[in-house]
């Protein structure tokens, strides 16, 4: 605390112009120097010195030579494997993802850099994370530096922590020859989700000794067929469909292809199974193995189906379905008579089921149109219409028999209905009119157009139409569900029956007979009563003549009335009625029958005693 001098002795001189270093003579602020003044270098030339005398001149040593830091460490780096840990909170599957890194250290220039190992498909920037620099250790300054590092230390740069948990060989050796104690290794710790992910460690399975190759070079092109039927009839809609199996010896691969005919009804597909391996005998596999997998590997399977394994006769089940071979072609005969001595392949006869059959249920005829052609309908899908006789119809063209019926109803107004029902020979067809009647109240025409109309009781199967038979005189058909009673026909109808009454049954012709005979009677007694002469017509005619012009003092008759009226009452159409009937209906007509002329007028008219023939009256009341 004394000392007030502190200045130092000068140790830089000059000589001759050129700068040289001197020894300090004292210390700072002049004090006594008691240590030694000479320098390294003077202290190792000194030790170098020898005696002259005895050894001659000295050798100068060698100076110990310098190696900077970028030389005496180039290459040499110092590795440590880490981890840290990184928040996922966008899933649902992981929470959080450990990523593994290598941090590095550069003893040559103090520099550090963290790189991650790329992934592949991991999806993440991966990589070098921090680029090799000098890493601030903090806010004041430091860098990191290699004394900073050991084992089982978190390590904080740029705001992201990194646990070490182990170096390499080389690093261990230089940190302890620094004299620095290494913690003990850690486990690095692994992802859970990335482990359920990484794709198992491929093992190498030796070869075996088969050589696959001279397999194909031998049988290329070679291949096995047998002819096989898949029984499905225990299904619904199965049925037995026949296979042909092809077996291919380059590779011991099966194909299976389906045999379709003309108009089977299948779509074209021609593959079942497509050309591969099929196996036989398959590995016991865990519950939790699913039962149908895409693609089977040789870890699944421990046989697979071989050329021995096929025989004709016998039934084989290939993946679920089970073909019975019944036949094979000559080069698989030939193929199994020498590699294994096989020679029974006596084909088995397939008999083939017959089919059920199935009854064709016919609908019932719902009175549309005619039955026989709506009867196509439940046979084709385009039906064809009924064939004809065309015979039956040249002979018969024409030819219609004409009957009157009267409706068979309760209905008062519906029983002095009067129909014409023609039956047309040529197609057996049969249709009704209605000759309208004036003030009746029902609209005439036709009642039913052209159609064959069934008998009761007929069903689809034996259907039996109305014949001329089956018309008689006071006979009653049902035309769909109207009865008809047939009052008279025409003598046409007749006369046809009896040119050909070979094909009518005789009470249909009797009846027929007995219904016009009292017109013919009435008509014989007619002509034969009334000769008319050629006097007897002129007188007649004059008669006519007087009474019209007597008639035209009584205005009040209505002559159409009484025409209409005559007509009305002669149900037989015969134009002759009794002759009390026609006095009776004058009277009601207001006819005066009481005149002399037309006295003499009805005993012209008269047809015998009691019958009078109305037209000739009529004759006198022209409408």
């Amino acid at each position: 605390p004394q000392k007030t001098s502190f200045h130092r002795s000068q140790t830089l001189g000059y000589k001759n112009g050129f700068a040289f270093s001197r020894l300090p003579t004292v210390g700072i602020g002049g004090e006594r120097l008691y240590v030694n003044q000479l320098s390294q270098a003077e202290l190792d030339e000194l030790s170098n010195t020898r005696p002259t005398l005895t050894y001659g001149q000295a050798k100068q040593a060698l100076p110990s030579g310098f190696i900077p830091a970028h030389v005496a460490f180039d290459k040499k780096t110092l590795k440590f494997d880490a981890y840290f840990q990184e928040d996922v909170p966008l899933s649902a599957e992981e929470r959080y993802r450990i990523r593994q890194v290598g941090v590095y250290y550069y003893l040559e220039d103090d520099s550090m850099s963290v790189i991650e190992p790329v992934v592949q498909n991991s999806g993440l920037p991966q990589g070098k994370l921090i680029r090799r620099h000098r890493v601030p250790k903090n806010d004041r300054g430091d860098y990191y530096h290699w004394k900073d590092l050991n084992r089982g230390m978190n390590i904080t740069m740029y705001g992201r922590t990194y646990r070490i948990v182990d170096c390499d060989p080389f690093t261990q050796v230089f940190l302890e020859s620094q004299g620095i104690e290494l913690n003990p290794p850690e486990e690095m710790v692994f992802d859970r989700y990335t482990e359920l992910r990484r794709m198992p460690v491929h093992k190498h399975i030796t070869p075996s000794d088969f050589d696959s190759l001279k397999q194909f070079l031998t049988y290329d092109k070679q291949v096995l067929r047998f002819y096989a039927m898949w029984d499905d009839t225990d299904s619904m809609f199965g049925e037995n469909r026949p296979y042909i199996i092809h077996y291919y010896l380059a590779d011991d691969t099966v194909e299976v292809r389906e045999v379709y005919k003309q108009n089977d009804g299948r779509d074209p597909f021609p593959i079942m199974i497509k050309r591969q391996r099929l196996p036989k005998t398959f590995v016991d596999k865990k519950k939790t193995f699913p039962s149908c997998v895409l693609e089977i590997s040789d870890q699944e399977v421990l046989e697979w189906y071989t050329a021995k394994d096929f025989a004709v006769g016998k039934s084989t089940t290939l993946l679920g379905r089970t073909f019975f071979i019944y036949d094979c072609d000559e080069f698989t005969r030939n193929f199994y008579r020498d590699k294994f001595g096989i020679t029974d392949f006596q084909p088995v006869e397939i008999k083939k089921k017959p089919p059920d059959e199935v009854p064709q249920v016919i609908p019932p005829y719902n009175g549309f149109g005619i039955l026989e052609d709506s009867l196509q309908n439940c046979f084709s899908l385009l039906p064809k219409p009924p064939r004809k006789d065309v015979i039956k119809m040249l002979e018969n063209d024409h030819k219609v028999l004409r009957y009157q019926v009267a409706l068979e109803s309760p209905n008062p107004e519906d029983r002095k209905r009067r129909f014409i029902l023609s039956y047309f020979l040529s197609n057996d067809m049969i249709s009704i009119y209605e000759p309208p009647v004036r003030n009746s109240g029902i609209i005439g025409g036709k009642y039913l157009g052209k159609t064959r109309v069934a008998k009761p009781g007929s069903t689809t199967e034996n259907v039996t139409y109305y014949e001329p038979a089956d018309l008689t005189i006071g006979s009653t058909i049902e035309v769909f569900g109207h009865r008809f009673v047939i009052t008279d026909a025409d003598e046409y109808v007749l006369n046809y029956m009896e040119s050909n009454a070979e094909h009518f049954p005789a009470a249909t012709l009797q009846s027929l007979r007995d219904h016009f005979r009292p017109r013919q009677v009435v008509k014989e007694a007619a002509n034969s009563d009334i000769p008319m002469h050629g006097t007897n017509k002129q007188e007649l005619d004059e008669l006519i003549v007087q009474v019209q012009e007597e008639l035209k003092l009584h205005k009040y008759l209505n002559k159409k009335n009484i025409r209409e009226a005559f007509l009305q009452c002669d149900k037989d159409a015969s134009g002759i009625l009794d002759k009390a009937k026609f006095l009776a209906l004058c009277n009601s007509l207001g006819v005066p029958i009481n005149a002399i002329l037309l006295n003499k007028l009805i005993d012209l008219c008269s047809c015998g005693e009691d019958k009078i023939n109305y037209h000739d009256f009529l004759r006198a009341f022209p409408s």
